[in-house]
């Protein structure tokens, strides 16, 4: 077991890219001191990120060894396989773990990616139906790549990969929140809703939920 000297940091607000790295760390049960950052808020709140981030961005994960962290994906991935104790990630001579990388990639770059331009459509568009625009067609290309990722998943079993959960889990269950939240997501992945509601239910979990990302009235229908 791995023994951990200093705590890990995290930066990033509730519900932000941050969350599902943070579930894991509750789970792995590493302290964690966390930095509540909204990049999509402000300026000034993208800037608070300058010292640790470039791209004025979240997640940021600060290792016990001063060595900074970004990109989600990466993030899970690390932990998972640096916790092995955890069980949440397949080792490296696991045969899910082609698909397991496959998959986390597959969620950070065709969908985790597209709420750059969601959160700031300005960024993309010289005018309001411009942004407009974006929104709507960013919403569908969202949908489009949770339903192809469904068709994909293996079924006949409690987590995506297999009977235990794990990163992918944690991933899919809060990216899912997202646009175009959950209510669509469960139409257009019926197997991966089965999971992620699982994991909302998740006991080990429950604290934080609450805490850090409440199942508030509504929930699934509204806007994180």
């Amino acid at each position: 077991m791995n023994t951990i000297a200093k705590p890990y940091t995290l930066y990033g607000a509730p519900g932000s890219g941050a969350t599902p790295a943070h579930a894991a760390l509750t789970l792995i049960g590493a302290p964690c001191t966390i930095v509540d950052v909204a990049p999509w808020e402000s300026e000034a709140e993208r800037d608070r990120l300058l010292p640790v981030n470039a791209m004025r961005q979240v997640p940021v994960l600060v290792l016990p060894s001063g060595e900074l962290m970004t990109e989600s994906a990466a993030i899970l991935v690390w932990l998972g396989d640096h916790h092995p104790e955890a069980g949440l990630a397949p080792a490296i001579d696991d045969p899910q773990r082609a698909q397991y990388l496959r998959w986390m990639s597959f969620v950070s770059a065709a969908i985790y990616s597209l709420f750059w331009a969601r959160d700031v459509p300005s960024r993309l568009a010289a005018d309001a139906a411009a942004e407009k625009v974006i929104l709507e067609r960013t919403e569908e290309r969202i949908a489009e790549c949770w339903r192809l990722m469904d068709a994909q998943m293996p079924r006949g079993t409690p987590y995506l990969l297999g009977d235990t959960i794990g990163m992918l889990d944690l991933y899919v269950t809060v990216v899912s929140r997202w646009t175009p939240r959950r209510l669509r997501f469960y139409r257009e992945a019926p197997r991966m809703a089965e999971v992620v509601r699982r994991v909302d239910a998740e006991p080990r979990l429950a604290q934080f939920w609450a805490a850090r990302y409440p199942f508030t009235p509504g929930w699934e229908a509204a806007e994180p």
